[in-house]
């Protein structure tokens, strides 16, 4: 039997390896198409790794690109690789779901500067021959964008039916309605906002410090020295991971509860039961998660802001605007209150556009959109039904017999490839 050592090691060289060489699909662009970041640099070669459920219609008019969250990946609706675990989002996109396969092409990429397989600091740069580490120019949200851009255009896909994300998720889904309107018909921006706080910012930033202050980190470069910051990368999500929450779920989940003992120790062991939950989610997260991506995408969304490129004026942002839009917070979401969501309908009303709104009634914080909320899933299916039947989307066929075989994937240009092994 292999010991808990043994069985790191095993993840973080499959986490390592996806990194090149992703299981899923991936789309490689050469020096001759080099992405242009908002920091000035040039990217190139560069890859994109994504998957894909579902069918393309005749008409390519079907696609919906689901953007993920902070940590996620491109694994929506499948079995992730390296934890083996099930998609993130298989309660909103599948069949029958309110993002329907059987309806709607979906495509899901992991953003730039993430670990599953897009560019990123664990990448091999091809400069040197080893990871790029630090050295990987700063990413932010528009550049996410401009690369999943890339990758729909090498779909052969013009405009996108819809495009659907929470949190940072969500913030990729209000860049790419500004930023491409013309190719988007309908937005589905969840528990998000179009600038992060400084509340936000300060949670990051204590976040970072404790990678960096890792010894393992090693300036960025532990890859090389074969070592990881296991400790500091899980304290980071620990911090991160109580702003998912709200203080009714967290109370109810578990209030002053003890773990596995009937009276406090008098020590600094896991004596709650809190403590020792928050423990465990950090630990979890550094088998699946590379700790500089962590960097890349917590600065991403430090330094988004949808009004600054505009004169500091959100409604100009989305002037002239016909994509149609779905707008959902949450009331006990303190990461992206319910205000956040205010702020981009009322610019969306300024500017003219198609907006709908909903708070959902909900005790358990920023998470809920990943969760079993009824309410989110009802106003999600009902706003894809109505924009699709105003987009000539027929709707599903038959329900499928168990044991059918799945619906085959679309051919594409050669510039998208399957990855390197898993």
């Amino acid at each position: 039997m292999g010991s808990a050592a043994d069985d790191f090691d095993e993840t973080e060289r499959r986490r390592r390896r996806e990194a090149d060489r992703p299981s899923s699909l991936v789309a490689r662009f050469g020096d001759d198409q080099p992405l242009r970041l908002d920091g000035g640099a040039l990217l190139s070669p560069w890859q994109i790794a994504y998957t894909t459920v579902g069918k393309l219609n005749a008409d390519r008019s079907n696609a919906v690109l689901v953007c993920h969250a902070l940590t996620g990946d491109q694994y929506v609706a499948s079995p992730n690789p390296v934890t083996g675990k099930p998609g993130w989002w298989g309660l909103m996109v599948g069949p029958g779901r309110p993002v329907d396969t059987d309806r709607f092409f979906v495509i899901c990429a992991n953003v730039l500067g993430g670990c599953m397989g897009t560019t990123g600091p664990a990448s091999t740069d091809p400069a040197t021959g080893r990871p790029y580490g630090v050295d990987l120019p700063l990413i932010t949200i528009p550049d996410m964008v401009r690369a999943q851009a890339a990758l729909v255009e090498s779909l052969g896909i013009d405009t996108l039916f819809a495009v659907v994300g929470g949190s940072m998720g969500g913030m990729q889904v209000l860049e790419w309605a500004a930023a491409y309107p013309e190719r988007v018909f309908a937005a589905v921006p969840i528990a998000t906002g179009a600038r992060h706080s400084s509340q936000n910012i300060a949670f990051h930033e204590v976040g970072r410090q404790a990678v960096m202050a890792d010894p393992d980190w090693c300036r960025g470069a532990y890859l090389e020295a074969g070592r990881s910051p296991r400790k500091g990368l899980a304290v980071a999500r620990m911090a991160a991971h109580i702003t998912y929450m709200s203080g009714q779920s967290l109370h109810a989940k578990f209030g002053r509860n003890l773990q596995d003992r009937e009276r406090v120790t008098f020590g600094f062991e896991a004596d709650f039961q809190i403590e020792s939950y928050l423990r465990h989610q950090g630990m979890s997260f550094v088998d699946r998660f590379d700790a500089n991506s962590y960097l890349y995408v917590t600065r991403a969304m430090d330094y988004f802001d949808l009004a600054a490129p505009h004169g500091g004026v959100l409604a100009h942002a989305f002037a002239g605007t016909r994509t149609r839009f779905c707008v959902a917070s949450f009331t006990t979401d303190w990461l992206f209150p319910t205000t956040e969501s205010k702020a981009v309908v009322h610019a969306l009303n300024a500017a003219g556009a198609n907006v709908s709104f909903v708070e959902i009634a909900s005790d358990r914080g920023h998470d809920a959109f990943l969760l079993d909320e009824p309410e989110l899933f009802a106003t999600v299916r009902g706003f894809l039904t109505g924009a699709a039947r105003a987009r000539g989307i027929e709707g599903p066929a038959a329900p499928r017999i168990a044991g059918d075989a799945p619906p085959t994937q679309p051919a594409v240009k050669a510039v998208v490839q399957r990855g390197g092994g898993r």
